[in-house]
This record gives structure tokens, C-alpha cells and sequence, in this order.
């Protein structure tokens, strides 16, 4: 309780710090997309938060319009080859870094090349797989030099690709594609994020303050080639986790957006007129490690997904409009006709009737792997990081407890170390979420790939890798998308993770702020918001 109340004052002294009350300045916006983040390296960021920091100072080849459409960015136009695995880009004469330097095809062949590189070890590298050699420079068997990237001359950057890739358009607007400047970052390899000094971009803001936990403060880059229609002066990135404090700071005026959302006061928040939901392309699940010796067991993990009551988790604890899931792929995604979830099948049914059935089915499965009744079942460590997901589980723990007979303990942990605890592999359960990152059922399949970074339960299977790279070897959906339905079927069978609801985005947004370009990925753009100080 006393290191709760410390936190709880220290949010608070952080608060007022960062401004509170309503100090409305022309052009000037004061935001909230989390903590302290883990990290705002276009390369090595894997989070939504460092993404959001990311795209307002960085800017790929392409990027997104206000309607959602793949449009230029760097780039100003592009060829594809008749076979679709070369394209040529033509970088814009007038791209040009916050420093005033132009923005070269070498800086993303530096950059490229940098996420490739086992030695840079991204969690994002399998990202880079539709490039020429891409696969076998990550596993160390090429050359990073071997990469399908050749800048032709400034303005023109060759890339060859292993095969046809429908989405490669939309992973030109991804950070992990963006430029870097090779000359600061070898200078301050392990430094140069902290810094506005040498935080060096080519997007339509450039950071001017950066104060650990404290706030991220960016201005409009005037050398900038879109600079005309950036909006907002100022963004204030004030970083804090705690939903209360946020909450006072939505109602007097001093944040006019977050997506920190206490759960408990959603209904509330929505008759004052705060809370927004909005699309969101994600999955909410439990990761299991399934080097543990209790979890490698497949029907002892399937157990713990049957015993679960989704519709109550969604209606009873989240009460976001979420929706329950039983496979991997969310309702958003396309296939070739309709959408992938519509056209694919659930592993267990979700339906409120059946649930008895489903315990029914875990309680046999739980005693065939040798646990009747939960006898002998080892108690086991659920890791998350404050918030919801702590109200979440504990709904779960209570489900596990009354329905199987197990116990299990929770451990809560800051937002960077419990990053770093998943990746590590230093958990026997942990709660994700994963956001996609283009409208393909990849997105979410290849995560799990034996090879990916984003692979944290260790699930290994050589049937699923052949899968997504025959997948991976056409642009024909229909070739691609049965071989998908197929991997996501298989994968389901061995369980290695639990999924639980596909995401939507609940935020509080404070009614003056305006244009705010919301992302079904969740990278939300400022660019063209403003703060109406003339509505009450």
C-alpha cells in the first residue's frame, strides 16, 4: 500500500511539473501516450507508444494520407518491375533532415541495412524478410552488404525483393523502413535518442526537449518539404502511466489526449463526454513459455484457454466494445474475398452457451496431462505491467481457480522491464497484445515464425515456417490465403499462446481538440490537430 501511495504522489509532482491546469497556448498540444518509452530507435522500437514519437519525427518513403491511403513521403514517385520484385524509388530534391542536410538514398541503405544485421538484434528484423537476401543475413549466413537496397545515385534507391509482396507499399510508412543518419548514430551509437541534440529526423517535427520520464517536447521542423501543412506548433509528450492523474488532467484541461483509460471509470467517462473508442487491429493475448516444463504440454495450455470466460472479461472487466477472440487473426484483416476471420475457423467455440462445454473439455485435457482436478498442478507466475491487465488476470486467476483447481501468483512489473522480461524469455506466463502493421494476415503470423524476435513463447515449428514461406513466395491470393487459413489452423492446435479479445481503442480526448488523424494501427498523427479554445 505505501509504495502504492508513493507512486501515486510521484504522479502526481509529475503532473503538476509537466503543467498542470489549463494553460492554453496557440498551436501548442499536450499529450499523453504513456511512460517513459523503451525506446524511439526507428530500428529497434517494438512498442505503439515509441511508434507515435517515431513517425511525428521521422518519414519513410511513403506514408499515409488523412483517408488512410498509402501516398509518397521521401519519395516522390515509384516504378515496379513487370514482376513485381524491383522497385525504383525517386527521392524528393527538397527532403531534408531537421538539420538542414538532404536526405539521401543512402540513408536508407544505412538504415536497412542496420535493422537486418544480427548484430543490431531488432525485434523487428524479420520486417526487412521481402528484401533480396534479407532471411539469410538475419540468421548470419550473408554479408548485411548482401541486402536487396542499392542507392543508384541520391535521389534514386533500387530495392529487389525475394518475391512479389502485396503489402510492401504499406511497409514504406513503417519506422523500422525509415531513414537514419549513419554519421550521429556511430558517433552516439548508445545515446543518441536522449538527446534533441543529435534525436536528428526528417519528419514534419523535430524534438527540443527530452526529459527522462518527464516529457518529450517536439516543434514543427521548418525544413521540412510538407512543412505548410502541419498544423499544431508544439507537441508536448507528457510521459506518465497513471490513469488517474491523467484523468484530472483530461478534465481541467491540462492533457487533451491520452490512451491511458481506467477501465473501472470507462461508463462514467463516456456520459461526461471524454471517452472516444475507436478501431484498433490488434489482438489482445497471454503469451506462454512453453520451455517451461508444465507448459510444454500442449493439452495443459489449450486447458487454460477453454477456461476462460471471454465474454465476461469483455463485457464485465474491459467493457470497451472488444471482441472475444479464439484465433490469431483479427475480423479487420482481408482475404481474398470478405475477411480472413469470417472465412477462417475458431479454435473452441465462443459462443455464452457452450462455455460449460469448453470447462468441461479443460478439466478432461487438465487430467489426461496427469493434473486431476488441478492435483500436483505447480503454481505458476503471471508477469504484466500496471493497469488493466492486472484486473484482467485477476478475473482469469479466479476462472483458473474455480473451473481447474490451479493456483497462480502475479508479479507487476514497470513498462521497460517487463519488455525486456518477454523478450528475455524470463516468465512462465505474461500478458501481449500485438497491433498489425498492414492489412495482411502476415502481420500477425509471422510473429511467430521460429527465427522472429517477436517469437517470445519459442514455438518452433518447421510445418508452420513452410507455411508462411510458400506464402511468402507469391503475390497470388489465391495461393497465399489458404496456405494462411492453414498456418493459423496449425498454430492454434499447439496453443502456444491464449488469445483472449481483439482490440478496440478507448481514449480520452478532451472535446476542443480537433483533427486528430486516429490509426486503426494505433499511430496516431497531430499533424493537422488543433486545439479550439473558443468552444466551452
Amino acid at each position: 500500500m505505501k509504495i502504492k501511495l508513493l507512486l501515486f504522489i510521484s504522479s502526481l509532482f509529475l503532473f503538476a511539473s509537466c503543467g498542470g491546469g489549463n494553460k492554453f497556448e496557440e498551436g501548442v498540444l499536450r499529450l499523453n501516450v504513456g511512460p517513459e518509452p523503451q525506446s524511439i530507435d526507428p530500428t529497434l522500437n517494438s512498442a505503439i507508444d515509441g511508434s507515435i514519437y517515431i513517425i511525428h519525427a521521422f518519414e519513410g518513403l511513403a506514408q499515409k494520407d488523412k483517408e488512410g491511403k498509402i501516398v509518397g513521403g521521401v519519395a516522390e514517385s515509384w516504378d515496379i518491375s513487370e514482376n513485381g520484385t524491383k522497385y525504383v524509388f525517386h527521392i524528393r530534391s527538397n527532403a531534408k533532415w531537421s538539420d538542414g542536410k538532404p536526405v539521401v538514398a543512402d540513408d536508407f541503405v544505412y538504415s536497412w541495412r542496420r535493422a537486418a544485421d544480427p548484430k543490431t538484434a531488432a525485434n523487428y528484423s524479420y520486417q526487412m524478410e521481402p528484401l533480396k537476401n534479407a532471411k539469410k543475413i538475419t540468421a548470419g549466413e550473408m554479408p548485411v552488404e548482401s541486402l536487396g537496397v542499392k542507392a543508384i545515385d541520391d535521389n534514386t534507391l533500387e530495392v529487389t525483393l525475394e518475391a512479389p509482396t502485396p503489402y510492401f507499399d504499406q511497409l514504406m510508412a513503417y519506422p523500422v523502413y525509415f531513414p537514419l543518419r549513419k554519421d550521429i548514430i556511430e558517433a552516439n551509437p548508445d545515446t543518441w535518442t536522449m538527446s534533441a541534440d543529435t534525436y536528428i529526423g526528417n519528419g514534419p517535427f523535430k524534438m527540443t526537449e527530452r526529459e527522462i520520464d518527464s516529457k518529450i517536447v517536439m516543434e514543427v521542423n521548418t525544413n521540412y518539404w510538407n512543412r505548410s501543412i502541419i498544423v499544431p506548433k508544439k507537441l508536448i509528450f507528457i510521459l506518465m502511466d497513471n490513469p488517474t492523474s491523467v484523468v484530472a488532467g483530461i478534465k481541467d484541461g491540462s492533457i487533451y489526449f491520452s490512451d491511458r483509460v481506467p477501465t473501472q471509470d470507462m461508463d462514467t467517462l463516456k456520459e461526461e463526454g471524454y471517452l472516444k473508442i475507436e478501431p484498433y487491429l490488434g489482438l489482445y493475448y497471454y503469451s506462454l513459455n512453453i520451455t517451461n516444463e508444465t507448459l510444454k504440454d500442449k493439452r495443459v495450455r489449450r486447458a487454460l484457454a477453454l477456461a476462460i470466460d471471454r465474454n465476461y472479461i469483455v463485457s464485465q472487466v474491459t467493457r470497451g466494445g472488444q471482441t472475444p477472440a479464439a484465433a490469431v487473426v483479427p475480423p479487420q484483416i482481408s482475404d481474398v474475398t470478405g475477411k480472413f476471420r469470417e472465412n477462417g475457423q475458431d479454435s473452441f467455440s465462443l459462443k455464452a452457451e457452450d462455455y460449460q462445454k469448453n470447462i468441461e473439455e479443460a478439466k478432461k485435457l487438465l487430467a489426461e496431462a496427469g493434473y486431476p482436478n488441478g492435483e500436483n498442478f505447480p503454481v505458476l507466475e503471471f508477469k504484466t505491467n500496471p493497469g488493466e491487465h492486472t484486473s484482467i488476470f485477476e478475473a482469469i486467476q479466479q476462472m483458473w481457480k474455480n473451473n481447474l483447481g490451479i493456483d497462480t501468483t502475479i508479479v507487476s512489473e514497470e513498462w521497460a522491464v517487463f519488455q525486456s522480461s518477454r523478450y528475455s524469455r524470463t516468465y512462465v506466463i505474461a500478458r501481449n497484445g500485438w497491433i498489425g502493421d498492414y492489412d495482411d494476415p502476415m502481420t500477425f503470423l509471422g510473429m511467430f515464425l521460429s527465427y522472429s524476435p517477436q517469437n517470445v513463447e519459442s514455438y518452433n515449428s518447421a510445418i508452420y515456417d513452410r507455411l508462411l514461406a510458400n506464402a511468402s513466395a507469391t503475390d497470388d491470393n489465391t495461393i497465399r490465403m489458404p496456405l494462411l487459413h492453414k498456418a493459423e489452423e496449425l498454430f492454434m492446435e499447439d496453443m502456444p499462446i491464449i488469445p483472449l479479445y481483439y482490440y478496440t481503442l478507448p481514449l480520452l480526448v478532451n472535446n476542443n481538440l480537433k483533427d486528430v488523424q486516429y490509426d486503426v494501427l494505433g499511430k496516431h498523427k497531430f499533424f493537422y490537430a488543433y486545439y479550439d479554445n473558443t468552444e466551452k
